[in-house]
């Protein structure tokens, strides 16, 4: 039987760094994945993920991306890798700011409220600032802009592989290919039994996202459910006016309703990257349908994009699926599971957890070796998620 005084189960966004934090505060740990880090199966992929330090879906928030933003320099610093790309970050509401996103209505007034509170720098554009700052949109004319200089992007399967990478460094066990069955907590710590093997530890930290329903149960299985999402990767007719020095990612929330969102990427590679969010249909993991049909594609493209980002399509060159792992009010869990202490449980993030990630991997590892962290996780505890109806 392999021991360890914690076993990190998944080795996505929140496993990976919290083996990276357990490994380098000394601790004996093992990382197990049932898939081989990074893939794309789960919620940790797509090559960009948005970042930005006023957190709109609540002040709580505000603490842990700031302490990300300087673990991804400190890890850039250690190894060499571009992790984060600082290329400013636009929200765009309409005059009223009502708009919903992450389930929080007013996201724009929000997200001003988190600036001014932590003494973040940003500006508010009307709509004239923004067009003549960046032509690229085509705008109504009423909208109201938050700048955020300091926003950006994360390279999510770096950012994986180089917590990895260093976790292994350190002394960290990585177990891939192997599924996790069950984790039974025990009197002098748990139990963890996969498809190929058996593990004992003091603490488990689990972070399997899409998995988690189904791993964990109840109560979890009541608070979580699972949403297919599209990416897509459009052809810029001009790419330099898309580039990262000339446009920044947005968000742009152009009605009020849930869905009548969408939000898109500089271009860092091939194509633009845009995408949107849909919290209608759930599925399951091992379920998902991952072919994107023309008609799919062709239905985005003339809802979202068309009207609004000039000069890109009508080719697609790419798109892929990725999963939410969401609760009812669209904030995070992440709290023991209530079992047993010794178990500790790191997702799902309701669709916008990549940039906090790197901040609750530490918190998780403070957690487990030393029963607290510096930073409050009282909003995230898992009591105070609603079930789904």
């Amino acid at each position: 039987m392999n021991t360890a005084d914690v076993v990190v189960v998944g080795l996505g966004a929140m496993g990976s760094a919290s083996l990276y934090q357990l490994a380098r505060r000394g601790a004996r740990v093992i990382g197990i994945d049932r898939h081989l880090p990074s893939h794309t199966y789960g919620s940790s992929h797509g090559e960009t993920r948005i970042t930005r330090q006023a957190i709109g879906e609540g002040v709580a928030y505000v603490p842990l991306v700031l302490r990300s933003h300087q673990i991804w320099r400190e890890l850039e610093a250690q190894t060499g890798s571009s992790l984060f790309l600082a290329c400013g970050g636009l929200i765009l509401s309409g005059p009223a700011g009502e708009a919903l996103h992450h389930g929080k209505p007013q996201f724009l007034p929000r997200t001003l409220e988190a600036a001014r509170q932590f003494g973040i720098a940003h500006e508010v554009l009307d709509a004239a600032q923004i067009q003549k700052r960046f032509p690229q949109l085509s705008l109504q004319g009423d909208e109201t802009g938050y700048y955020e200089p300091g926003a950006g992007l994360l390279y999510p399967e770096r950012c994986l592989e180089v917590q990895l990478e260093q976790a292994r460094r350190l002394g960290a066990a990585v177990k891939t290919g192997e599924q996790v069955l069950k984790i039974t907590p025990q009197s002098d710590g748990v139990l963890i039994e996969t498809d190929k093997s058996r593990y004992s530890a003091a603490k488990a930290v689990v972070g399997v996202g899409a998995w988690a329903a189904d791993l964990l149960g109840e109560p979890f299985a009541r608070v979580l459910r699972v949403y297919r999402q599209v990416l897509f990767w459009l052809e810029a007719q001009n790419p330099q006016a898309y580039g990262p020095e000339r446009f920044p990612i947005f968000i742009w929330m152009f009605g009020d309703a849930e869905g009548e969102h969408f939000y898109g990427f500089p271009q860092v590679s091939q194509g633009v990257k845009v995408a949107t969010e849909q919290s209608q249909v759930s599925t399951h993991p091992d379920q998902v349908e991952r072919q994107i049909s023309e008609a799919e594609t062709q239905s985005f493209l003339s809802r979202y994009v068309q009207g609004r980002l000039k000069g890109l399509g009508p080719g697609c060159l790419r798109s892929a699926t990725c999963l939410y792992t969401s609760t009812l009010d669209g904030d995070f869990i992440l709290d023991h599971h209530p079992d047993s202490e010794r178990i500790l449980v790191a997702s799902p993030c309701s669709g916008h957890g990549f940039k906090h990630s790197a901040a609750v991997g530490e918190a998780m590892a403070e957690l487990a070796l030393y029963g607290r962290s510096p930073l409050d996780l009282t909003p995230f505890r898992l009591a105070q998620r609603p079930a789904w109806g």
